[in-house]
């Protein structure tokens, strides 16, 4: 049977979510690191117990788990579905003023107060979705699909085969949870408590995304220290840690950075800096999908520290390796490809062409496949995430709600390894 979620009542749902203010922080170290977003928590942890939803839980530190239990299907293997409540700290996510447009092409208009204009030189690739209706907000605000279309999808789907108990499938299980945006969001949850054999975050961006690889992660930490002296008397005695700073972003591969590199292509990146002529630190990324070649990256780093440290004097400059996450296609390549494949068939059941694309980025998954969970990601529908000309075409949010209550259904006719 055609199985299709109302537009109306995801965009409700959605509409509810996002009046909640829930930016985490990444100078806090409480979790979660905003006590806004554990107001959501409660509100959504309600609204599943309202829904029927069964062992619904809410932690103090704001991670929900939830079962919706099998129905007629026993020996299933159990399916987890996770989004995160949080939104960027790029942007502000407060008081959030969204306007749903029929999109016809062009410029959009979407504060004729402040004369915000979404731009299609800027963002061509809204072009489309002529022809659609797109929420979007007053360009003040992100409107907070990421990951908000998330939330909505997965409790969308799940109030579904609730209202629908002549839909068999077997135990499912939902978990929300906080400041992802920040990268924390894997680190307190509970693989063992969720008690699912494979799962999927509904956390990618446009219609049709499937994405079970992502980068290697490290965030390396370079501590540069030179020799202040005064200006007037430094000749051959100052040693300026801020000019050796700069002779470090020099010597890193010119076209190896993120503004010249996509698809697989690994990258270099000095993303902040602060300092003077006596100490410098600078924070790095470094990324690649590549495990040997991600090691060869953090060995060049060694490379240049040695040279460095030659030139300038022992200990001028010491690299603090911090690795972050992994490539989780080695995890789901070891046996789990099932799961791609099961989210591959429900795509094309509700009419979604698969876009695979590895993630130049990274993902709850990729942590949560490395602690036992195998977990892809899959689209919410949205677009421009983390900023204020942030969009969601609604039938891309509709289909994402109904690829999750095809794979809910499929992961049913699975049989438990």
């Amino acid at each position: 049977m055609a199985m299709e979620i109302e537009m109306e009542t995801l965009v409700k749902r959605f509409r509810d979510y996002i009046s909640f203010d829930t930016q985490s922080d990444e100078n806090s170290e409480t979790c979660p690191s905003t006590a806004k977003q554990m107001i959501l928590a409660k509100h959504l942890a309600e609204e599943l117990k309202t829904l029927g939803l069964e062992e619904v839980t809410l932690d103090e530190h704001g991670y929900i788990m939830a079962t919706l239990p099998a129905n007629g299907v026993e020996q299933a293997p159990v399916a987890g579905f996770i989004a995160h409540m949080d939104t960027s700290p790029d942007a502000s996510g407060a008081d959030i003023h969204e306007q749903i447009i029929h999109y016809e092409g062009g410029d959009i208009l979407l504060n004729p107060e402040k004369q915000i204009v979404f731009s299609v030189k800027d963002f061509p690739e809204i072009e489309k979705y002529k022809g659609q209706d797109i929420m979007m907000t007053d360009g003040t605000t992100l409107l907070g699909a990421d990951d908000k279309a998330g939330i909505t999808s997965i409790v969308s789907a799940a109030e579904y085969l609730l209202q629908h108990p002549e839909i068999k499938h077997g135990k499912i299980r939902l978990g929300f949870t906080p400041d992802e945006e920040i990268g924390r969001s894997a680190l307190r949850f509970d693989v063992k408590k969720f008690g699912a054999d494979f799962a999927y975050t509904i956390d990618g961006g446009e219609l049709g995304g499937l994405e079970y690889e992502n980068f290697n992660a490290a965030n390396p930490t370079i501590h540069i220290h030179g020799r202040s002296v005064h200006t007037g008397s430094g000749k051959g005695k100052m040693k300026n840690a801020v000019a050796i700073a700069a002779e470090w972003q020099a010597m890193l591969p010119a076209g190896e950075k993120p503004e010249y590199t996509e698809g697989h292509e690994g990258f270099y990146h000095v993303h902040k800096i602060r300092g003077g002529v006596e100490e410098v630190t600078m924070g790095m990324l470094i990324r690649d999908h590549d495990k040997e070649r991600f090691a060869a990256r953090k060995a060049f780093l060694d490379k240049m520290a040695a040279f460095l440290n030659e030139k300038y004097g022992a200990g001028t400059v010491e690299v603090e390796h911090r690795d972050i996450y992994h490539n989780m296609l080695e995890k789901i390549a070891d046996g789990n490809m099932y799961i791609v494949d099961l989210a591959r068939a429900a795509m094309e059941e509700v009419g979604v062409k698969p876009n695979v694309q590895p993630i130049r980025g990274g993902t709850d998954g990729a942590r949560l496949s490395f602690c036992g969970l195998p977990c892809p990601n899959i689209f919410t529908g949205g677009a421009n995430f983390h900023g204020r000309f942030e969009y969601l075409p609604l039938e891309s949010l509709k289909k994402a709600a109904e690829v999750t209550l095809a794979i809910m259904v499929k992961a049913g006719e699975l049989k438990k390894i």
